[in-house]
């Protein structure tokens, strides 16, 4: 089974930017699709952005399109969030989760993290 570990979370003053990382423990891991969701008090978890095993395709959130990017590093077991112009809105609870496939879709994910605390302060 493999397991993931998210960092890279903390405070930031709006417009700013943090990057998220994952790191797996297996690479096997590599042969995963690999997203990214995010999960507010009281709210249902929700997809941010994906990729697949080759990083060669990307799925991403409306609310974050043009703002965050996604990448991976086979070589690492790690993904990556880059977050940039981050708002208060996008003050949450990051995790990474991975997939046999490429999806955007949450019951598709079987491997998730233990999440990450992203605070944007305005």
């Amino acid at each position: 089974q493999v397991q993931l570990v998210e960092s890279g979370g903390g405070l930031v003053q709006a417009g700013g930017s943090l990057r998220l990382s994952c790191a797996a423990s297996r690479r096997t891991a590599s042969n995963y699709a690999m997203g990214w969701f995010r999960q507010a008090p009281g709210k249902e978890r929700e997809f941010v952005a994906a990729t697949s095993w080759s990083g060669g395709g990307t799925y991403y959130a409306d609310s974050v399109k043009g703002r965050c990017t996604i990448s991976r590093d086979n070589a690492r077991n790690t993904v990556y969030l880059q977050m940039n112009s981050l708002t208060p809105e996008d003050t949450t609870v990051y995790y990474c989760a991975a997939s046999a496939l490429l999806t955007t879709t949450k019951k598709f994910y079987n491997v998730w993290g233990q999440g990450t605390q992203v605070t944007v302060s305005s």
